[in-house]
């Protein structure tokens, strides 16, 4: 019999009681990088393991200083985000969810107003990302505002960036008690920005050639591994997403060299976002072989969970799981709307529409005050 959205699947260390995951989502509500008690509340809403997500993932978190790019977004390196996590994860395991951190280094798609003494981001190279970042003036107001210049990181630097990734995926799991890790590899944030020919200019042992690029997540992966182990860790990629000025001049070899390596790490999941974030499968006119990809996994040994995301309604969500060519579906702003959706998928709708006027900071509204179904 086929599996369906509502079957248990285990993935990893990670018990699920159903395929339906709550995608990561930046909502801005976090001030001084630290987690509220109001985002307790609104993760737990979306933690019951029947009408809510089986398998949450939170909201994208800065590794260190260096790595933030966003105002009002939460980190994982200092004791009061680490206490303000935990009330967070101590609220979704009593709602009796599971959830895991996604760890995050912005890299380039920063500003210099979000960095330690304003200094400039860091990249691969200094190329400027084409693409805006969110800050808060001082009088409180919110707004998008153009990304600064970057400047490259010297090779000396990058043991610092993959040390900075095993530390938080510790502090996640061992002092905020989160259930695993999810690392940020996609969308054109730093680990994707090495990975990417449109970004990547370097000559030495992390630049040119395939192997070099995808290097510094490969490094990545394997430290967050060993410090709280492979089946607690999944990775987000994005092969074609043109999100934050990020492009490839060749993906498919790329990825399918990455997944190779990745295969053998024996990680819970791997979290795939088919095309443009939040817009069309097909990038440019040039389609990428997603089967392909997730073949060239199995095929290196990778039995870990293959997650997919980008525009599933309840239909095609369906049709992933019960053909196999996907294991969970992540779904993203629906989760922002319906803290319920498992439920309202299950009885067929009613389906609620999203303020995006409230997506990005404020308090309650838009947040947490949703209505669910009657039980």
């Amino acid at each position: 019999m086929s599996p369906t959205l509502f079957s248990p699947l285990r993935a990893g260390a990670l018990d699920l009681p159903s395929r339906i995951v709550m995608a990561p989502l930046t909502r801005n509500r976090a001030p001084g990088a630290i987690p509220t008690p109001l985002m307790a509340e609104y993760y737990a809403q979306r933690a019951d393991p029947v009408r809510g997500a089986g398998l949450i993932v939170s909201e994208a978190t800065a590794i260190s200083p260096q790595g933030q790019g966003y105002a009002d977004v939460p980190g994982l390196y200092g004791t009061e985000q680490l206490d303000g996590w935990k009330r967070v994860t101590q609220a979704v395991h009593a709602a009796g969810g599971t959830i895991v951190c996604q760890l995050w280094h912005v890299g380039r798609v920063s500003h210099h107003l979000l960095q330690p003494d304003h200094a400039d981001p860091v990249a691969p190279s200094a190329l400027r990302a084409n693409t805006k970042t969110y800050l808060i003036d001082n009088e409180g107001q919110g707004g998008f505002a153009p990304t600064s210049e970057p400047r490259a990181l010297h090779r000396h630097e990058i043991p610092a960036i993959v040390h900075d990734f095993a530390a938080a995926a510790r502090n996640a799991v061992q002092s905020a008690g989160f259930d695993g890790v999810e690392i940020h590899g996609a969308n054109g944030y730093l680990l994707d920005q090495f990975l990417k020919t449109g970004a990547n200019q370097r000559q030495d042992d992390y630049g040119g050639p395939i192997e070099n690029r995808a290097r510094l997540m490969l490094e990545v992966a394997r430290a967050v591994a060993d410090a709280v182990g492979h089946d607690r860790v999944g990775i987000r990629l994005s092969p074609v997403t043109p999100a934050n000025d990020i492009v490839d001049a060749d993906p498919q070899p790329l990825f399918d060299y990455l997944v190779r390596q990745l295969g053998p790490l024996g990680l819970a999941y791997v979290h795939v976002i088919e095309g443009a974030t939040g817009g069309p499968r097909v990038v440019d006119g040039r389609p990428f072989d997603y089967a392909a990809l997730k073949a060239a996994y199995r095929q290196a040994g990778g039995r870990g969970a293959w997650m997919v995301n980008n525009g599933y309604d309840p239909a095609l969500a369906e049709e992933a799981v019960a053909s196999g060519r996907a294991d969970l579906v992540a779904f993203g702003k629906a989760f922002i709307s319906m803290p319920d959706l498992a439920e309202r998928i299950r009885r067929g709708g009613p389906y609620q529409g999203l303020d995006r006027a409230t997506m990005y900071g404020g308090g309650a509204q838009g947040y947490t005050d949703y209505p669910p179904l009657p039980a």
